[in-house]
């Protein structure tokens, strides 16, 4: 869309601190220098040559004269009238930048009804939005759907929650990724588990990471609303304490739920395994 294709100003490029402008190409700079000085020289020339006056003095009279305007009025001239032609370049890439396309996740709540996710589609569809993976997961409330997003570089987060509210989503989260998010889920699941098959005592930074939460000990005190909301998830470990993971604002799933105990299964397998060979 065109909203989001703007051409930044000169001004953009300005450093915060001192205000300077970078450097612009030693090609550009040269041509914006001769068209500002040429002028110049010309004036100067017309004006010493046509008098009586000595040849040396015309000679350094010339060279002053046109070594001080050049200073102090051609090039610091020349960058400011030539301002937007010397930094096109990089303006251009700040532009091609602005309209990179850039990589979300979101997470929503969708009824489960026919034609929920279509709905959802179009209204992303209309910020030029592609999705680019979709993990659908059953609650009792209706299908919390996992997103993968493509999105023009100028779209902000908010614009992302306000299309996922008009496509119908509700409890809506979005928050910025990197191609890692693409990696298909089941593989990086088995991933996971090869890493909680060699070490058990990686299971708590495991499950951490497949579902996108936080660690934290069993004896914490919580806030009584997470657990009333669901975002706080006990799992059974072959130690003494119980994992206790925490994703504020996000509830866990029955299915991811059942993810982080099929985890600790695995590395309860292994502690067996390796007790009996000792």
């Amino acid at each position: 869309m065109s909203t989001f294709t703007h051409t930044p100003p000169p001004s953009e490029l300005a450093c915060e601190v001192c205000g300077r402008y970078p450097e612009p190409p030693k090609f550009r700079l040269t041509l914006a220098n001769v068209a500002a000085m040429l002028p110049i020289e010309l004036a100067v020339h017309a004006a010493v040559v046509g008098t009586d006056w000595p040849l040396a003095l015309k000679v350094a009279l010339l060279a002053v004269t046109a070594t001080a305007l050049v200073i102090w009025v051609a090039e610091p001239g020349a960058r400011r009238l030539f301002r937007s032609w010397l930094h096109a370049p990089a303006l251009r890439r700040r532009r091609e930048l602005d309209v990179a396309p850039a990589l979300w996740r979101a997470r929503a709540t969708l009824p489960d009804t026919t034609g929920a996710l279509e709905h959802l589609t179009h209204a992303l569809t209309r910020l030029e939005v592609n999705i680019l993976g979709i993990h659908a997961q059953p609650v009792r409330s209706g299908v919390v759907d996992e997103l993968v997003l493509s999105a023009p570089g100028g779209l902000t987060e908010q614009d992302l929650l306000d299309a996922i509210e008009d496509g119908g989503g509700v409890a809506a989260r979005v928050w910025p990724t990197t191609p890692l998010a693409l990696v298909d889920a089941p593989t990086r699941a088995l991933s996971l588990a090869a890493r909680v098959a060699a070490a058990p005592a990686e299971l708590p930074y495991a499950a951490a990471e497949l579902l996108g939460a936080h660690r934290v000990p069993e004896d914490k005190a919580l806030p009584v609303e997470w657990h009333a909301a669901g975002s706080v998830l006990k799992v059974p470990t072959p130690w003494d304490a119980p994992l206790v993971l925490i994703r504020p604002g996000v509830p866990f799933t029955p299915a991811e739920s059942a993810r982080a105990g099929r985890l600790a299964e695995l590395a309860e397998v292994v502690e067996r395994q390796r007790a009996g060979r000792a």
